[in-house]
């Protein structure tokens, strides 16, 4: 009677507790939306469905587990939850936000830009500094964007790039496979990538950059980018902030060194992007200050490497993955190779340009692996989309991932299917890896020209043997094996 009465108990405190637990959770979600939404007053359409979570936290726990191990879960919850509405309410990164993620209401808040404006979590402000391209104003983004974009993509650049990227590919390749054992191969790919940006932006002072102490300090900037603003020690962003401060010193003693430079009027045969930024004038002749060369080189050299060290990586394993894929881009490439005059050494633009097939591997690999998940924009006013209401000062986040792998945009997404860009035209807003409108990425072309590169070479000369095949993937703040792709590059023989 004693073990009953025992048990019975038992079931009645885990009961209580259980009941109490779920209570909390339900107050507090209550009163998170009565703050947000309670003070909105009346709207003349209602907001889109959804909930805004725990106070303070929002849904972010939600968001982290499901990044952990399968980040589209999170989206196709809220699909199964509230219907296809392609609009949901949530609260992220400290701030009530809207998500979209169908291509008409994404392609709608990345061109107007008369109601929405940037709106990137409170980390990724503080990190990349209030005079980057993420705290300017639209009118000195586009002036900014017409001195950049040149140099970056314009043919002759990109031209001169070739050279400079094949010779670092090649040396890498060539340094991997000597070495006769495994290596991190994301590791490697992060480093190649890196001096490739950095070569480019502070080309003609490259004998004073660290690029491991510069690399290593952007591997911790890049994790604080999307984390909670938390200025403790042991978060992402406290580690972040730190960085960001060493960096902005190394680069000031760039910017230093180059003034010193131009007052001996010392000749240059070749100006980096530090040189222009530092030439550049407005209408009325002034220069930019120290804080905005800085600010704007920072964040270049940020997103300039990341994209293209995980590009490279996701594509080789996707092709390993997929022996057809890989044998008819391996073919390509040799053909191309076999058209060479005898007299030409390494590649052209125009071959480059010849390669329809890996153009469709490389656009595959960013559909299917969304190395940005999202887009972050903020409403100037109350907007209407689709019968639903955006909050005035509310966040709006574009959710690539969401668009990429939605079945009614891309049959069986899931899968990683290059032809299915045979004779493709995407519908405006349903392929948005770098973004879309008049902040679309300027670096976007020097990404896949670093990735094509790269792979011209791994697919004639070598292959990779992955030590485990198997290993999870962790998708914050990018897409990447745990391991770092712990792998072994073997020459072809």
């Amino acid at each position: 009677m004693v073990l009953v009465l025992d048990y019975s108990l038992c079931f009645i405190l885990v009961a209580a507790l259980l009941g109490g637990y779920a209570f909390v959770f339900e107050f507090l979600r209550r009163v998170n939306e009565l703050y947000y939404v309670g003070r909105l007053g009346k709207m003349q359409h209602p907001l889109p469905p959804g909930d805004l979570g725990w106070p303070f936290l929002g849904n972010m726990l939600t968001f982290l587990k499901a990044f952990k191990s399968d980040p589209d879960s999170f989206i196709y919850d809220l699909f199964s939850r509230y219907g296809r509405t392609g609009m949901y309410r949530t609260h992220l990164l400290g701030c009530p936000s809207i998500i979209v993620c169908t291509p008409e209401t994404c392609r709608k808040v990345l061109t107007d830009e008369e109601q929405f404006k940037l709106g990137y979590p409170a980390s990724t402000m503080a990190l990349t500094g209030k005079r980057s391209f993420h705290g300017i104003s639209m009118t000195e983004h586009k002036r900014l964007r017409r001195l950049i974009t040149s140099p970056i993509n314009g043919h002759e650049e990109l031209s001169a790039y070739v050279v400079l990227i094949e010779g670092l590919a090649v040396k890498l390749l060539e340094e991997l496979s000597s070495m006769n054992r495994p290596c991190q191969f994301l590791t490697e790919l992060r480093k190649f990538a890196f001096e490739v940006i950095t070569t480019i932006f502070v080309a003609s002072d490259g004998d004073h950059v660290d690029l491991g102490l510069f690399e290593n300090l952007y591997t911790d900037l890049n994790r604080g980018m999307k984390s909670l603003a938390i200025n403790l020690p042991g978060f992402a962003f406290h580690k972040a902030l730190k960085a960001r401060k060493k960096l902005m010193k190394l680069l000031q003693a760039l910017v230093d060194r180059k003034r010193r430079s131009n007052n001996r009027e010392t000749i240059k045969s070749k100006k980096d992007m530090m040189d222009l930024l530092m030439e550049v004038k407005d209408e009325d002749g002034r220069q930019l200050e120290d804080e905005d060369i800085i600010d704007l080189v920072l964040v270049f050299l940020l997103a300039g490497h990341e994209s293209s060290a995980h590009g490279i990586l996701w594509t080789i394993i996707y092709l390993i993955d997929h022996p057809h894929v890989l044998h008819m881009a391996k073919k390509e490439q040799e053909e191309i190779t076999e058209r060479r005059p005898f007299m030409q050494k390494g590649l052209n633009l125009h071959e480059i340009k010849q390669m329809n097939y890996l153009s469709k591997v490389i656009d595959e690999m960013l559909r299917r692996t969304s190395i940005s998940f999202a887009n972050f924009r903020q409403a100037k006013v109350d907007v209407n989309i689709n019968g639903y209401t955006i909050p005035k000062g509310w966040k709006v986040l574009v959710w690539n991932r969401g668009v990429h792998m939605d079945p009614e945009t891309y049959v069986n997404p899931k899968e990683y299917d290059p032809s299915r860009w045979d004779n493709y035209r995407a519908r405006a807003g349903s392929f948005l890896p770098f973004g879309l409108g008049s902040r679309f990425c300027p670096g976007g072309d020097l990404a896949k020209l670093q990735i094509t590169i790269f792979l011209h070479h791994f697919l004639l000369n070598y292959r990779m043997e992955r030590m485990n095949p198997e290993c999870a993937v962790t998708y914050l703040p990018l897409p990447r094996p745990l391991d770092n792709c712990l792998a072994t590059i073997i020459r072809a023989t």
